[in-house]
């Protein structure tokens, strides 16, 4: 028997695992500390309503013979999935209702659609980036180039040609650094796509933070990218279902790859491995696209967006260089007084009792640079943003 031994190139410690077990210590030892986390991006505010009805009522169907559901179609329900082509409809974005597939999230769904792809292959990702489309093609033995992301590009790093890729990474609005492409950016990256003949893989878990209309929601809203795009999108920060686990993969039909349709082999692998969502938060998802559950999502998207201002307000007032706050519900700022990611980490939780996340954790790129998060109360934030001031002032 042998492991895998391609985790072993991991690191040890999950970068969220290492800021949480700093804290857990930090408040052990300060009971006192009244700690405000800005570092994990969950949300803090409750479901729509419209969701919450939805799951009651979804509850009550289970209870009664006539209205009970049993394993369901594996890429979602009809119902919840002509509901997502109506969203996109309002973008100006035709997808047809096959080539949408619910999941339990896009975290799940980024690093499962790698089932599709040969292990050869070159992976492109942006440095820094989110942990999740680095560590999934390490456990695979992938080799990885990076993209450098920096404050010279305002952390939006474009394609060159120089550079052989299979698979390509995106994510825009950008996690961990707020930063959102614009059209023109983004059709150079499809086009770099389709030139390397290359698989765009396009997160846009937080296209519902994008307000300025000159700027893409989806990757579809690009010519060419149904030849070269797979959109992964989550209902985790634009509904609030951290806790509840639902999100949607668009593979278009005119995807192919090795004379095989993509969207095909997602759905094979699909019926195999993943035996869908559940019924009841199936859903409470639909419920989140009616007239309703769209007002709801909006109030509280509209909170963590004054939150956003909040920061980056302040960050102005100390005269700080960041990116994102705008159009994204993450601020990336640079650490003050030249100071180490880790070192900024531990200075803020011991003098200011801010917890948030070193850029360090995000890639090499990261280093000297920190993320704090607007998903946080609006007292808190305030809270927060008084003893920043107070502390680099």
């Amino acid at each position: 028997m042998k492991i895998n031994t391609h985790y072993l190139d991991l690191e040890e410690s999950y970068l969220f695992s290492e800021i949480a077990h700093r804290v857990a210590r930090y408040t052990e030892e300060h009971p006192e500390a009244d700690v405000i986390r800005m570092g994990i991006g969950d949300v803090t505010l409750p479901l729509c309503e419209a969701a919450v009805q939805a799951l009651h009522s979804a509850a009550d169907d289970q209870s009664k013979k006539e209205s009970f559901h049993g394993y369901g179609p594996e890429q979602g329900y009809d119902f919840l999935r002509d509901a997502v082509c109506r969203y996109y409809a309002k973008m100006g974005v035709t997808v047809d209702v096959d080539d949408i597939f619910i999941g339990d999230g896009a975290k799940s769904d980024v690093g499962n659609i790698l089932d599709l792809f040969d292990k050869d292959n070159t992976v492109l990702i942006p440095d820094p980036v989110y942990p999740v489309y680095r560590d999934t093609n390490v456990m695979a033995g992938r080799r990885i180039v990076y993209a450098d992301a920096n404050r010279e590009n305002g952390f939006l790093p474009m394609p060159d040609p120089t550079v052989k890729a299979d698979i390509i990474y995106l994510c825009s609005p950008n996690n961990p650094t707020g930063a959102v492409y614009s059209r023109p950016q983004l059709a150079e990256w499809v086009k770099y796509a389709n030139d390397q003949d290359a698989v765009l893989l396009f997160d846009a878990a937080y296209e519902a933070f994008v307000r300025d209309p000159e700027l893409p929601r989806s990757i579809y809203e690009i010519e060419g990218a149904r030849t070269c795009a797979i959109e992964f999108c989550s209902l985790s920060k634009t509904a609030g279902f951290t806790g509840m686990r639902c999100g949607y993969t668009v593979v278009p039909s005119e995807l192919t790859r090795g004379g095989a349709s993509l969207r095909a082999l997602w759905l094979r692998r699909q019926t195999t491995k993943f035996n869908g969502a559940s019924y009841p938060i199936q859903k409470a998802a639909a419920a989140v696209f009616t007239p309703e559950g769209m007002a709801g999502c909006r109030a509280n998207l509209e909170v963590y967006r004054e939150n956003a201002r909040m920061i980056a307000g302040t960050l102005d007032e100390l005269g700080i260089w960041y990116v994102g706050g705008i159009n994204s519900p993450y601020i990336w700022m640079q650490c003050p007084n030249g100071m180490t990611s880790w070192e900024f980490f531990d200075f803020l939780l011991e003098k200011a009792h801010i917890v948030g996340t070193p850029g360090s954790g995000f890639g090499k790129n990261g280093e000297g640079f920190f993320r704090l998060t607007a998903f946080g109360s609006p007292e808190g934030t305030k809270e927060a943003m008084r003893r920043l001031k107070e502390l680099l002032g």
